[in-house]
């Protein structure tokens, strides 16, 4: 693992992973945004990849990544974008969320050299089995990317603690079935699902799909090392689309203060 993964799995502090989409609604915003959150106190940020067929995303981060792809983004540009985020100083790991035709459309082999050249930290692909991953996985360790795991309360205990104890950079707990989005509520036994998550991870476990209120985010501390918010973040940048692309200082503005009223104030 590289610097990055290492301060990050080596942090005390209850980590919070955004998720937003590449893209939307322009370039340039995705890079404020990003630089924003990070100045929130991010310890690591997952960047989705626009797609047309997005099987494990709910409405919200579906126009978000109709907003991308009416931007030309795409896997190569996303990975340039991360190059482009470097350079503008972002120091946390950051996750490119893609889904497999796009690792085969641009090449498996080509998406390896560009994310490492271009400081990717890491991939997670929500459509590969984990019975077909081992191949992924290897290219990825030769190219110093983290594959991220993704396990939920319907995983086996057999199949959980081999999950567990093979993740790499974190493991993405799913706190509810179906798509992403988010929820009032979440199902009884969540909690001892991320304990038994825990007993063999070597790595942090973070609680993901949902999570849209501090109240919520504050319930899973002490049981998980973290806490990922997607939908709740791109749904506050939607109602920003307009702010973002023509007054966009303004705009970072209030994303910061609304990112900051989701956010426990012992994970800043």
């Amino acid at each position: 693992m590289n610097k990055r993964w290492t301060a990050f799995q080596n942090s005390a502090d209850y980590r919070f992973v955004p998720y937003i989409m590449a893209g939307d609604p322009c370039e340039e915003a995705t890079i404020e945004l990003s630089l924003a959150l990070e100045d929130c106190g991010a310890a690591a940020l997952e960047l989705g990849v626009p797609y047309s067929d997005p099987l494990a995303d709910g409405p919200v981060i579906q126009r978000a990544g109709m907003r991308g792809l009416k931007q030309k983004m795409n896997l190569e540009k996303t990975i340039k974008l991360v190059s482009k985020l470097r350079e503008r100083g972002l120091k946390i790991p950051v996750i490119i969320f893609t889904y497999y035709n796009l690792l085969l459309q641009l090449g498996e082999n080509r998406f390896m050299t560009l994310a490492e050249e271009g400081g990717v930290d890491g991939v997670l692909v929500p459509d590969l089995p984990y019975e077909e991953s081992s191949y992924l996985k290897e290219m990825c360790s030769a190219h110093h990317l983290a594959l991220i795991s993704l396990v939920a309360p319907t995983t086996n205990k057999e199949k959980l603690n081999m999950l567990s104890s093979e993740a790499e950079g974190f493991l993405y707990c799913i706190s509810s079935l179906g798509v992403t989005g988010i929820r009032s509520e979440f199902r009884d036994g969540l909690n001892d699902f991320l304990r038994a998550a825990k007993e063999n991870s070597a790595v942090p476990v973070l609680v993901g799909f949902g999570l849209s209120k501090r109240n919520q985010i504050e319930q899973f501390e002490g049981t998980s090392d973290g806490f990922i918010v997607g939908s709740a973040i791109v749904k506050k940048i939607e109602s920003l689309e307009n702010e973002l692309i023509n007054n966009r200082e303004e705009a970072i503005r209030e994303f910061k203060q609304y990112v900051e009223s989701l956010l426990p104030v012992y994970s800043r």
